[in-house]
């Protein structure tokens, strides 16, 4: 069974005084199928532990293993081939390529590899169906709307059957009824695809669907009763 596995996780940036600490000796286990919110205030470093997780940054000490590996020990070609197979990313801003068309921005994270098989064509066509786009999948970016920009994302990052799946607040920007719609996509491909979802997000609407709910403030992790 997939598991990921923090142990005494801490970040720390040096100052001309004492060194800032953001996260501060954090232990969780979580394996796959398995969904949290991660919540708290603006700067408690949320979106820190989730650039950890999703190995964009390295912690100042402890660890993240996934499956018993340590992704920090891999070499950098190594550790990014790593996280483009394992790990899918969901972002605020999206991060699409304007220039591409839906099904296209699909495909992107496949290209690391070379050029996309017909395995991946196929993924391609069956998440854009998924994600109820089949008829926008020649459209570029800028002709959507923006919960159709982030049917995309969710798409994108879920094109190489990640093990994790890290979403940072993905219905930040989004109107209600949008909202409503990602956090049910989301969830429901989470637990078809058994895959784990770690979600940051200010939405007491989303976070109290996810099946548990961590605070990070001062540091610390703290579990929240629903």
């Amino acid at each position: 069974m997939t598991t990921l596995v923090a142990n005494n996780l801490s970040k720390q940036y040096s100052t001309r005084g004492e060194p800032l600490r953001i996260l501060h000796d954090l232990n969780f286990e979580l394996s796959a199928g398995e969904n949290v919110a991660i919540v708290g205030p603006s700067g408690s470093g949320k979106s820190t532990l989730l650039h950890i997780l999703g190995t964009l940054d390295t912690p100042s000490s402890g660890s993240v293993l996934f499956d018993g590996e340590d992704p920090f020990a891999m070499d950098e070609q190594t550790l990014a081939d790593f996280r483009n197979k394992n790990i899918g990313f969901i972002f605020q801003e999206h991060h699409l390529l304007p220039q591409l068309s839906v099904f296209e921005n699909i495909l992107v994270p496949t290209l690391a590899s070379g050029k996309p098989t017909a395995a991946d064509i196929a993924r391609a066509e069956e998440l854009t169906e998924r994600v109820g786009l089949t008829d926008r999948s020649h459209h570029r970016p800028a002709e959507l709307s923006g919960g159709e920009r982030e049917r995309v994302a969710v798409a994108r990052a879920l094109i190489n059957k990640p093990m994790l799946l890290l979403a940072d607040e993905p219905t930040g920007n989004l109107d209600h009824e949008n909202a409503q719609q990602i956090g049910e996509l989301l969830l429901d491909i989470q637990r078809q695809e058994q895959m784990i979802l770690v979600v940051v997000t200010h939405s007491q609407g989303l976070s109290q669907r996810l099946d548990q709910q961590l605070e990070l403030s001062a540091g610390q992790l703290t579990p929240l009763v629903k």
